[in-house]
């Protein structure tokens, strides 16, 4: 096939646009293409568009547009994302790793300037600025401040991949969220490229190094989260090669009852779909009630599709897109859109309802106002159930009669827990005095401690956003104040929220409550919560206090938002309002009041709840066109810190040997063209054993660092106070830093140490180890290393440094049950065979407690899903012998793992192309 065959004009009063026309291929008897789920569209549309006969043949077209409801065996296909997204903890290592590369090409005597990105790279730095100041308006201010103190050189490192790189763009610090703002300005849903004398138009599509990359999705455009060397080789040419998906069609019908948020759907759609299955699957959404929900609704189920499991979550483009594009001041482009996306038969038609492999309904009207927690997305809980659940949290018995919980562990008479049986005491009863301040104050099991309107999940979202500030209205005229132990703080994902919150009237309110602007960034979400107060760290840890936080977010991990933190609670914004006011979790809002005004009166959530009119008012009165044209017209020009960074261009980077922000990694040390494949693995031993959900925040915290860790004795070695420790996150660019780092989060669950938890391991009977000092120790011996885990292994975050940390440990193989997407396609990227257990067989099911010692064979000559050959051999010598499913599931991902990761096989590629 000649793909200049499916070539069509599309004329609009902007211009003549080409296309390469899907609908041809059904016009030639060739593909069905009405049946497809848009998704597949778009892909069958970037498969014709790429069409050359090497890199894409056209089996791999026919491939796509016949594609099947399901598939007995992966089948691969070569896709090519129009850009790369990408955020700054994930940015700086991969600027690291380009950097890197273009010194091993040096080495080896070629020409560095060929590791440069040949598709567009947008970096938007907004992950590193911490709540260190809030509740007042000197709070932006001095955490700007102290961000850039922080993270000078890590600045610099992406200035200069600014200045070094071409097609390489940065969004300076406090812009914005990296998600909120490719929604609101960068995401162009049709791209038009002028070349060889005519304007080539085609869908936008995107990979990210953030796992909510599909939050885009919510305008019809295709995008999802990868790890940064899955990114790094898109970036530089490479297809990404993908097994061809399922589509689950989630079809919504109803409407939202009063008083629903976009949040409390999204819980229920995580929920919904996590319980259904969703993993390595599209999910695309149709019905009625689709259709109903605005794009910023839309936008908030889309962003949390990797906290369903799913890789996609899409919405088609429709009229609402259109208009959203035209609110958010890109009505240039909005004619071209709708046109060329019709033509390409992208555009929604209810009438006409594709095939998917499975079909899920959902009626909107039986939502409820829900959290999820409390460490756990899809763990949903309606407000109603909220104070039994936090009972369970606690380990107590919740009796509905009397509305008291009684402890099940026991406490002395002070409330502390005592090894001897007692009469279990009611949870209220642990109060403990403490003073912020000047204030005197009680803290206890329940309290709340964090309240945080944070996150592009639900700030992108004015409804949401001016519904907080209608509820801090009320909440102030009836005289509630929110009870000083709570930290309060507000970051947008977008300096837009704060113009149409100043606009409305509503930032006073929002400020009389504590919640001034702490920043432009995902703060809390991410674990830059910033410290609480010193005598509230104290009496949590003096009393093993379950407090608790809730925030606006997409994510609440084990210690991901606060080491002190045991409880973490998703909430929308309003609700977020609401429990600051209330200062505690474990409340019944349906049925308790918020608070109690200055005459004693209790004040009720439906008090101070606003109507769905009045928010819907303001959003069309305030809302404006004008701001984001303000906005986004300066983008890329940053502030004074910013424009005060001077750094020279340069080829190479310039490495600074004492640096502890920024290294050298060692992926290419000894680096060969000539390839060595990986042999079995022999007489391995287990650094350790997980069980399910272990997350990314696990493998590779991105939060605080303690001092008395690998990592926090390295920086104290180096000079570096504690106070200047910064975050694991920001340090990403010291690969000294992150690989002592790796399974470093305290709160991970190594069984071969339990019931101790932490970041430690076992490396004989007699002596435990921090995880990091015992792989190097292994290393010293040359013991290969493996690691086993349960269910769902690697969940979260598209963290690479998961993998690439594993790597460096020297751990040669992960066995688990399951995996998410994105961890399974890393640890392949940085050269780790990920294996499965057969289908009900586990480390628990076959005895193992990783004393043993592993052997793994039939790595040589390995084929995608290829069954290996397990040993264990007990103490006694008694050996445990099982098999285990090869997770490179495609010929590309044995190509990756014999050359040693992604970044090796590009090099190599890029250095014998003739």
């Amino acid at each position: 096939m000649n793909r200049d065959d499916f070539a069509k004009r599309v004329t609009t009063s902007t211009g003549e646009f080409t296309i390469y026309d899907i609908k041809q291929l059904e016009a030639q008897g060739l593909a069905d293409i009405g049946r497809l789920p848009y998704s597949i569209r778009i892909l069958v549309e970037n498969l014709l568009r790429k069409l050359d006969g090497r890199i894409v043949r056209d089996d791999d077209l026919m491939n796509i547009a016949k594609w099947q409801k399901t598939y007995a065996a992966p089948v691969e296909i070569p896709y090519h994302p129009a850009r790369v997204l990408m955020q700054d903890f994930t940015g700086v290592p991969a600027v690291v790793d380009l950097a890197v590369m273009r010194d091993a090409v040096e080495d080896l005597g070629g020409d560095p300037k060929k590791i440069n990105p040949l598709v567009p790279v947008e970096l938007v730095v907004d992950h590193s600025v911490q709540v260190d100041f809030f509740g007042s308006d000197k709070a932006l201010t001095n955490n700007v401040a102290k961000e850039y103190e922080r993270n000078g050189e890590r600045y610099g490192l992406l200035k200069w991949a600014q200045k070094s790189f071409s097609n390489f763009k940065v969004v300076p610090p406090s812009s914005g969220i990296c998600h909120q703002v490719n929604l609101e300005y960068l995401g162009r849903v049709i791209i038009a490229d002028d070349g060889d004398g005519r304007t080539i138009a085609y869908p936008d599509t995107l990979v990210g190094t953030d796992s909510h990359t599909p939050m885009i999705n919510g305008i019809g455009v295709m995008g999802w989260g990868v790890g940064g060397i899955e990114a790094e080789a898109v970036m530089l040419g490479q297809p990404y090669y993908m097994s061809i998906p399922q589509v689950v069609g989630v079809e919504m019908t109803g409407a939202l009852k009063p008083g629903v948020t976009a949040t409390d759907l999204v819980l229920a759609v995580t929920e919904l779909l996590r319980n259904k299955g969703v993993v390595e699957k599209f999910v695309e959404y149709f019905g009625p009630g689709m259709q109903s929900l605005t794009i910023p609704d839309r936008a908030t189920i889309s962003n949390m599709t990797p906290e369903y499991g799913a890789t996609l979550g899409f919405f088609p483009v429709d009229d609402k897109t259109i208009d959203y594009l035209e609110m958010t001041g890109r009505g240039d482009r909005a004619e071209m859109v709708k046109a060329c996306s019709q033509a390409l038969s992208l555009y929604y038609d209810a009438a006409q309802i594709p095939e998917y492999s499975d079909v899920v309904t959902l009626d909107l009207a039986t939502v409820e106002p829900s959290v999820a927690g409390p460490a756990r997305p899809q763990d949903r809980i309606t407000l109603q159930n909220l104070k039994p659940a936090f009972a369970e949290v606690l380990g107590c018995d919740y009796d509905r009669d009397t509305d008291t919980a009684h402890i099940s562990k026991f406490h002395d008479e002070s409330g502390c827990q005592t090894s001897r049986p007692r009469k279990c005491k009611p949870i209220a009863q642990r109060m403990f005095d403490v003073q912020i301040n000047d204030t005197a104050a009680k803290l206890c099991d329940g309290c709340l401690v964090i309240a945080a309107i944070t996150s592009c999940t639900n700030t992108s979202n004015p409804y949401v956003m001016l519904g907080a500030g209608l509820v801090a209205q009320k909440a102030v005229e009836r005289g509630l104040r929110v009870p000083p132990t709570v930290k309060t703080s507000l970051a947008p994902g977008s300096k837009v929220v704060i113009d149409y919150l100043e606009d409305a009237g509503l930032m006073p309110y929002l400020k009389a409550l504590g919640f001034h602007t702490a920043g432009y960034g995902c703060t809390t979400c991410i674990g830059n919560s910033g410290p609480l107060h010193p005598e509230i760290e104290k009496v949590i840890k003096e009393n093993d206090l379950t407090v608790a936080a809730v925030l606006s977010g997409n994510r609440n991990f084990e210690a991901r938002i606060h080491q002190s933190i045991k409880a973490n609670f998703l909430a929308s914004p309003m609700l977020v309002v609401a429990f600051a006011l209330a200062g505690r979790i474990d409340v019944d809002l349906t049925q308790e009041p918020v608070g109690l005004d200055p005459n004693g009166e209790p004040v009720y959530l439906e008090d101070i709840w606003p109507a769905f009119e009045d928010i819907e008012a303001l959003v069309q009165t305030h809302v404006k066109q004008a701001f984001y044209e303000k906005q986004y017209g300066r983008i890329f020009d940053g502030d004074q810190f910013w424009q005060d960074l001077t750094i020279d261009e340069s080829v190479t980077f310039a490495w600074d040997p004492q640096s502890t922000y920024i290294k050298k990694p060692p992926y290419f040390d000894g680096f060969s063209l000539e390839l060595t494949k990986p042999g079995n693995v022999t007489a391995a031993r287990a650094l350790a054993v997980l069980g399910d959900s272990v997350t990314t925040d696990h493998i590779s915290p991105a939060g605080a660092i303690p001092e008395d860790y690998p990592a926090g004795k390295y920086l104290t070695a180096k000079g570096v106070a504690v106070q200047a420790y910064n975050s694991y996150g920001s340090r990403r660019g010291n690969h000294e830093v992150m690989m002592r780092g790796t399974f470093g989060n305290i709160r991970i669950k190594n069984q071969m140490v339990a019931p101790k938890e932490g970041s430690f391991t076992v490396k004989t009977k007699e002596q435990e180890d921090f995880i990091y000092d015992a792989a190097m120790a292994y290393r010293q011996e040359q013991t290969p290393l493996i690691v086993l885990g349960g269910k769902e292994y690697g969940t979260g975050s598209s963290r690479d440094w998961a993998a690439k940390g594993t790597n460096l440990l020297g751990i040669r193989a992960v066995i688990a049950e399951s995996y998410e997407r994105i961890h399974r396609s890393n640890l392949v990227g940085m050269g780790v065979l990920p294996l499965v257990f057969k289908e009900g067989d586990g480390w628990q099911k076959l005895g193992l407690d990783g004393s043993e010692i592993y052997s793994i064979s039939g790595i040589n000559n390995i084929t995608p899903r290829k069954t290996l050959k397990v040993r264990a051999e007990t103490a006694d010598g008694k050996p445990v012998e099982f098999d285990v499913i090869c997770r490179l599931d495609t010929d590309v991902d044995v190509a990756y793992f014999e050359n040693g990761g992604i970044l090796p096989y590009v090099l190599r590629k890029l250095l014998t192309q003739t």
